[in-house]
């Protein structure tokens, strides 16, 4: 269901990762609480849902030097949204392929934001 959301919604970046970030957080409530995963859960919610959060933030930036900025965290913290996926995965074998299309999705936001990155002059 997401993934038929954001393809219909492609280009709007925002709306896109606002999707991610609820994804994220519907993820994030079926995992079994443990000492295990509950930090796992809480750095995966601050770093899924910050990239739309800083996204948004860089479309309202005062000037280029503060929008390349705000477009490197939105890099910084989809890498580490994989991460966290990716020890997810292997904490709770069951959400292991839920993991991996949510992986997959923040491996094209670092690819996006990049390339945004690298754009800016």
């Amino acid at each position: 269901m997401l993934i038929n959301k954001i393809q219909n919604n492609k280009y709007d970046l925002e709306e896109r990762t606002a999707l991610f970030a609820e994804a994220i957080i519907t993820l994030c409530k079926k995992v079994p609480k443990n000492v295990i995963t509950i930090p796992i859960i809480g750095q995966l919610i601050r770093a899924g849902t910050s990239i739309g959060a800083n996204y948004c933030e860089a479309n309202g930036a005062s000037s280029k030097k503060d929008f390349k900025n705000k477009i490197f965290i939105c890099k910084k913290e989809s890498k580490e949204t994989k991460y966290w996926l990716r020890l997810l995965a292997k904490a709770v074998e069951e959400l292991k392929e839920e993991c991996r299309k949510l992986w997959q999705e923040a491996q094209e936001f670092t690819l996006i934001f990049s390339k945004i990155a690298v754009n800016t002059i």
